[in-house]
This record gives C-alpha cells, sequence and structure tokens, in this order.
C-alpha cells in the first residue's frame, strides 16, 4: 500500500475560528493562528505540514467548508 502526504488549503478569510478542524485532526496538525483574518477571526492553518497524513476529518467537520484537503501518494 503506498502512502500517502497530505496538504490543506484553508480560505483564511473566511474560516470563523471555530476550532473543529483542530480537535477532529487525529495527527494534531493544525491550530489557530495568533493572527486575525479581515473579519477579526484567528484562522485554522497548518502548523505541522509534515505530519498531515490526507485524512479529511477537518474539511468533514468544517462547518463552512473552506477546508480543501490534497493527497499526494509517496
Amino acid at each position: 500500500m503506498a502512502k500517502v502526504k497530505g496538504t490543506i488549503v484553508v480560505d483564511k478569510e473566511k474560516c470563523k475560528g471555530c476550532g473543529l478542524c483542530v480537535v477532529a485532526c487525529p495527527q494534531d496538525v493544525i491550530e489557530l493562528a495568533k493572527e486575525v483574518n479581515g473579519k477579526g477571526y484567528n484562522f485554522a492553518y497548518m502548523a505541522k505540514p509534515d505530519l498531515c497524513i490526507g485524512c479529511a476529518n477537518c474539511a468533514q467537520v468544517c462547518p463552512d467548508s473552506i477546508i480543501t484537503v490534497y493527497q499526494t501518494k509517496i
């Protein structure tokens, strides 16, 4: 079975910083930024990109569907 490396793209201007993706990530890849977006929310970002397995849990729990998950076979 091929290994999979994942990466996510978060639309940071639409992110409300609810933190559901942070809790859903089994690898603890996602954190909320200390900076804020244009609406004043701390947005989600990949704090540990090397650990992402592309499981897409974050995208599934996002209430606004602003997370896109990409998977690459390695």
